[in-house]
This record gives structure tokens, sequence and C-alpha cells, in this order.
């Protein structure tokens, strides 16, 4: 399924997720205001804390100083690695992403996962800071790689998932929630085992690519021993700066994409994304966690492209120039999916995918989809090989995915111009307080 109706605003500043202080500021004085960071990311979709111009060099001042001054806005946004969720989830779309999974080797169990989860989480906190030794020591065999040490966090988060095997290996099934239960098949689905599912699955994000690469390099170097890596999947998105105001991105289709997701301003939008507490103890590590759904979707767009865009736009339901809805309006305008033209028929066809995957078409289920685009040259068949690393949030992937990829799979005009070659469930536990590792509850418990 891809996520034409998702919303998401390329933006200058990060967020922190769920950081739950009601402090929504940036730190110490520069040269971006605190008013323009927050709206800034509040057009994003960002719930939290904003680290900018400001606050980002201030942290980072303390290992560069010179170098602080410098940094542009987009150089010293700086995502908080502690909160109540994880980051990276609801944190605005950055410009380069790595998908990695792993499974933990032979003989490795419950004890060598929370040693690894430390490693991993002690390496997060670092490299989020800006913190160029956030992949090695200075010194010795496993000292920094230098990749990213000219530059400040630049929005960088790193967020840890746990695979329905992970619970297997670990010997913790008793707390494996209900939630990871196998995702159904689907018509459309072309499957690839080798590049689906996993023990582990880490989701890297930053609005520079070198930031991004090093924090692959660190949390791949800090596997081993326990864990090697599964398959891999890089993508990007829209520069921030790189349109004259904060928009949604498009995808490799050319279609504005990220309009209709569930909004922090919404009264249920924890409910549908982040999984409750206190509901059963086996599964309290959760709580503040959410279930990701990773889809990656090859977009044949040969074929697509050869569609005038009149027709592109009755397969999606949505103008390619503004993204607005075929019954009128603006892109932010609700669909009226009952208004007929002149002729009769309804402005958005009855197989339109905006339509089909709406929530008003599906029960009110919703995910907050958050994708990047991926490109991996050219296939054996001359075709491009790219398209989409979908990636949804939702409390309960059978509340929010499952019932509308069913819906697409019977009968989405969108169908025909892609194929979904990989897929994986992960449940992602909640954010780690002062002093704590991601997972800790659960492998401690």
């Amino acid at each position: 399924m891809v996520s034409t109706d998702s919303s998401r605003k390329t933006r200058a500043g990060g967020a922190r997720d769920g950081a739950g202080s009601g402090d929504d500021g940036a730190r110490g004085g520069g040269g971006i205001s605190r008013r323009r960071l927050i709206g800034s990311a509040g057009a994003a979709g960002a719930t939290g804390l904003v680290l900018g111009a400001a606050g980002g060099a201030t942290g980072y001042a303390a290992t560069r100083p010179a170098e602080a001054a410098a940094l542009t806005t987009v150089g010293s946004t700086q995502v908080m690695f502690h909160g109540k969720h994880q980051a990276g989830i609801t944190t605005p779309l950055q410009a380069r992403g790595h998908l990695v999974a792993f499974d933990l080797v032979p003989g490795a169990g419950r004890k060598e996962a929370a040693a690894l989860m430390r490693r991993w989480s002690a390496a997060a906190e670092r490299l989020m800071a800006g913190d160029p030794a956030g992949g090695g020591a200075a010194d010795g065999p496993d000292h920094d790689t230098g990749i990213a040490l000219d530059a400040g966090p630049s929005s960088l988060t790193v967020t840890f998932g746990f695979g329905r095997t992970f619970f297997e290996r670990t010997g913790l099934t008793g707390n494996r929630p209900p939630g990871l239960d196998p995702l159904p098949p689907f018509s459309s689905d072309r499957i690839d085992a080798g590049r689906s599912n996993g023990d582990l699955w880490v989701q890297i994000g930053a609005d520079d690519a070198l930031v991004a690469f090093h924090a692959l390099r660190a949390v791949q170097k800090e596997a081993a021993p326990a864990a090697r890596v599964r398959w891999q999947m890089n993508g990007f998105n829209r520069a921030p700066g790189a349109t004259a105001q904060p928009m949604t991105a498009r995808n490799l289709m050319g279609q504005v994409d990220g309009t209709n997701n569930p909004k922090p301003t919404e009264s249920d939008f924890e409910r549908r994304v982040f999984v409750p507490g206190g509901t059963d103890a086996k599964y309290d590590w959760l709580a503040g966690g959410s279930y990701a759904v990773v889809r990656r979707i090859r977009m044949l767009l040969d074929d697509w492209e050869k569609l005038p865009v009149q027709r592109q736009e009755q397969v999606i339901g949505r103008r390619k120039k503004d993204g607005a809805p075929l019954s009128g309006g603006t892109e932010t305008t609700a669909m009226d999916l009952d208004r007929a033209g002149p002729d009769g028929k309804l402005l958005i066809p009855d197989n339109a995918h905006a339509r089909i995957s709406s929530p008003e078409r599906n029960s009110g289920a919703a995910m907050l989809r958050r994708p990047f685009s991926y490109h991996d040259g050219i296939s054996a068949d001359g075709t491009p090989d790219a398209g989409l690393l979908f990636i949804c949030w939702q409390a309960d992937p059978l509340r929010g995915f499952v019932p509308v990829q069913r819906k697409l799979d019977r009968g989405d005009a969108l169908s025909p111009f892609i194929r979904h070659e990989a897929s994986g469930l992960f449940a992602v536990p909640g954010g780690a307080a002062d002093g704590e590792y991601v997972g800790q509850r659960l492998l401690e418990s």
C-alpha cells in the first residue's frame, strides 16, 4: 500500500517523541526563534520538544565549540533519545534513512540480547546528541570512523524493534504480544523471505546522509558478536529547505504523499498509534510503544509514467499538482466521497486509492505512515528498481494496517502499478527513561 494519504511535512526543525515534559522550547539563544522552530515542527505533525539551531548547537558545542557556532539549522537540530516514546515515530520525515534487520547468532539468547540492547541504546544516545565519539572510542581498535566528524546531530533518530522470532530466541514467548501474530497474505504480495522480518529491527533517520551512515555503521559494529545483519534497505526523502515553504513531500510517482495521517492534535492520536499500559502485565514492557509494519513496495514507474496526468489523478483520487481531492478544495480539504460531476459519475472514483484507504471507508482504521523512497538501480528487465519503503505505526496492526490493506487488495486502482516485495512486523518498545536501555522492561522482567 503506497502511503498517498499520509501526513508529513518537510521542515527545518526536529522533534522529541512524546517528551511529556510540557517544555517545547529550544535550549539557549541563537539565530532561529523558538516560535519558528515550534511552528515548523507543528506543521510536520511532531509532538514534543524541539532542539533547533540554538538548542542543538548548545549541546554540540561541548565537543566542537568553534564549529557549532557555524552549524546550519539542519545540522544543529537534535532529537532527544530518552522519552515516553522512542524517537523516529512522530519525528518529522528525515532526508535519509536506513532500515536494517538482524538475527541473533546461534547460541545467543536473552543475556546476549540484553547486552546488545545496552550497547545499541548507549550508542544511539551519544550519536543523537551529536557526539563524534558515538560510533566508538577515540582510540583503540574500535575507534570512531570519523564519517560524521564535522556534522551536528542533523535530526538523527535511531529506533529499535523486536520481531516475532526474537521472543523464541530469548525464551520470552510468554511476553510476546498478540499484535505480533503474522500478517495475512495478500494477492499483490511478491514477498522475498530473505528481505523480510527478522529478530531485531533498527530504523535510522537523519537530515544528513553521512550522519545517517555513521549511525548505521555504529549499529552494525555494536551488533557483533550477538547478531548479524539479515537485510538492509536505504531510503531518502526531500531535504529540509528544498522548497520555498514547508510542504508535504512527494513520492517517486510524483504524487503529494502525506495528507491524511492521524495528527497529534487529534484526541484519539495516542490511542491509534501507541500501545496503552495496564491491559496485561505480560505486555507492560510495550506500554508507550507501537507496532511498525514495514513493506518494500516496488513502483512500476515505466508503466505509471505512460499514463496521462488526468488518469494518474483518477487512480489516486487527488490532483497531482497540489494533492487536493478530486472532489474540490485544497490539499487539507476533507474528501467528499459522495460528490458527483455533471455526468453523474463520482468525482473520486470507486476504486481510487485515496477513497479505499480513507478511514471513513475502514471503520476509522488509521495508521501513522512515515515512509522513505528508495532507488536501487535498474533491474535485470531494464526497469527502475525503485519505490517506497513503507513504514506505518499503529497501536494494533490487526486494526490498522491489516483491514486497510485487505480492502486495497480487493480493488485498488493503484495495484497494477505497485508490487509488495518485502514485509516485516515489529513490536517497538516505549522509550527508555534516563538510565535505562530500550527493551529493558522486557529483557529484565
